[in-house]
């Protein structure tokens, strides 16, 4: 299945990325491969993740406070969020009602 990404939900994995970046060099390197990781995980078996709401997933990443917030639709998966798992945890809901 493609993955497909709300805009809402790169400007979060940029925004941690960079937060990264800047608390030490190199370590905005091992967040993104942590991401990749866990959306190949994804990819292959969306179902083993838990469901938060009806149709609503979510995958924390290792070692990083981060979780990837995705549904699966018909002929694809949709990234909601990379929403960080000690901060407003459930900001991105607004997100689902347009659509």
């Amino acid at each position: 299945m493609t993955i497909r990404w709300q805009a809402e939900a790169v400007k979060e994995a940029e925004a941690a990325a960079d937060f990264y970046r800047e608390k030490q060099p190199g370590l905005e390197q091992r967040f993104l491969e942590v991401l990749e990781d866990g959306l190949r995980r994804i990819q292959r078996r969306p179902q083993i993740y838990q469901a938060i709401e009806e149709d609503i997933r979510k995958c924390k990443l290792p070692r990083f406070p981060y979780g990837i917030i995705f549904r699966v639709k018909r002929a694809h998966i949709e990234i909601i969020a990379i929403m960080h798992l000690r901060r407003q945890p459930g900001y991105w809901q607004t997100r689902m009602q347009s659509n």
